[in-house]
């Protein structure tokens, strides 16, 4: 992806790392203008006195209504589909029987699809590689390995779903067909 940075700055705060509690937080603020004209602001969080350092990634330009958005992966090219989910967005691939859902540390992440299916794969590689032998769920979830090297290909369809009640999440579909967003309204 071709990305042109707009401008860096850099501050320190007057918060204490949440690490070693004695050094001051420096803030790296940088706005990259996205090839789709989307703005995005990445954050970098280091203490100057230890090792402590965070990451976030917070869109400048997108649609921030609370909704159910959903994309219909039918061929490779739609794997390119760029992917932005927020800390209160449940992603879910329901015919591989996957699912995200935010924690109390859930952060932001920006990718594509295949970059969401990588996430799958390695999460379930480990889970799979700590099974005892033997264990009778080994065998489905190489399965569900299977099918989702087939989706990384473009030769497994499925829909990826993102219900973020609280807005942020988005999807720029590769083929606009393919997309929806339903807004959810009175959510109190």
């Amino acid at each position: 992806m071709q990305e042109k940075k707009k401008n860096t700055e850099e501050k320190v705060t007057n918060f204490k790392c949440p690490a070693c509690k004695d050094g001051d937080i420096l803030i790296n603020q940088i706005i990259y203008d996205l090839p789709d004209k989307d703005k995005m602001l990445f954050l970098k969080f280091k203490c100057n006195r230890c090792d402590f350092e965070n990451n976030d990634i917070i869109p400048l330009t997108t649609r921030m209504d609370a909704g159910i958005i959903t994309l219909k992966i039918t061929e490779e090219n739609d794997l390119k589909s760029k992917i932005y989910r927020s800390p209160t967005g449940n992603l879910e691939i329901s015919e591989l029987d996957l699912k995200v859902e935010p924690g109390p540390s859930a952060e932001f992440y920006y990718t594509n699809v295949e970059g969401i299916l990588l996430r799958f794969e390695r999460a379930i590689s480990i889970y799979l590689n700590n099974l005892e032998d033997g264990n009778p769920e080994k065998s489905e979830i190489k399965d569900t390995l299977k099918d989702l090297q087939k989706a990384m290909k473009g030769q497994l369809e499925f829909t990826l779903k993102i219900a973020d009640l609280s807005g942020g999440s988005y999807i720029i579909p590769e083929d606009s067909s393919k997309y929806t967003f339903e807004k959810i309204e009175n959510l109190k």
